[in-house]
């Protein structure tokens, strides 16, 4: 709390302590009232974030996988450098294997890295972070609420974000995998890599003024302050 002036707990009507723990620290908690999944979550959490007024606004795991740590320097890199979005990079420092990441996934992570770099004409050492942060007007400018409500919506927005022109700076971050950290199984890391691909497919074809997809429209669905229906406390 001496690095940020707010901290927002969304939980996605899950079933264990995740509430009552968060009240008991004294956090601002928002509870949907049924799972609207890893993306739908997020649009929750960003739209609250703008009715506070925040600045700045950081998407960090609740679950200890990325360390709290970098806050001050992914935050000065917004307030005081030149990026209006920063991720922390498990591949910059080559910590990723060594932090336990499972080697399928390290594979699979270079794999849809370099083919997104390709498609996308950008340089990024991952696309696939849950560690991420954003200037106000990012996401104010992003149709975000035309995105999945699924895992896919963290590229969606990466390629938004890179289709509007906004910089992107990246930061070595040392993440720790172990038994209580969330993670999605093969399976569900197959869909997720394959609509990747789509993604990625239709930026370049955006891009290239071939065909025009809803997520990149300027003027799409957009997120409004404290729109969405939660419980809050």
């Amino acid at each position: 709390m001496d690095l940020v002036d707010e901290i927002v707990v969304t939980d996605d009507a899950s079933a264990d302590d995740t509430v009552a723990e968060a009240r008991r620290l004294g956090l601002r908690t928002l509870v949907h009232d049924r799972n609207r999944g890893y993306g739908g979550n997020q649009k929750t959490c960003y739209a609250e974030a703008l009715r506070l007024g925040a600045d700045v606004v950081v998407m960090l795991h609740p679950d200890y996988q990325y360390t709290p740590k970098l806050l001050p320097a992914m935050i000065g890199l917004l307030t005081d450098g030149p990026f209006d979005v920063v991720l922390g990079s498990r591949i910059l420092g080559g910590s990723a294997l060594a932090g336990g990441m499972p080697r399928y996934k390290y594979v699979a992570n270079r794999l849809l890295t370099a083919t997104q770099n390709w498609l996308a004409g950008a340089k990024l050492s991952e696309y696939h972070t849950g560690y991420r942060a954003f200037k106000r007007e990012v996401l104010e400018a992003l149709p975000l609420l035309e995105n999945s409500d699924d895992f896919v919506f963290d590229n969606q927005m990466l390629a938004q974000v890179l289709y509007q022109g906004f910089r992107i700076g990246e930061i070595s971050c040392p993440a720790a995998y172990f038994e209580e950290a969330s993670s999605i199984n093969f399976g569900r890391s197959m869909k997720y890599g394959i609509g990747v691909l789509g993604v990625s497919v239709q930026h370049c074809l955006q891009r290239m003024g071939i065909a025009r997809f809803a997520i990149f429209d300027p003027a799409g669905r957009k997120l409004e302050a404290g729109a969405a229906s939660v419980t809050r406390a």
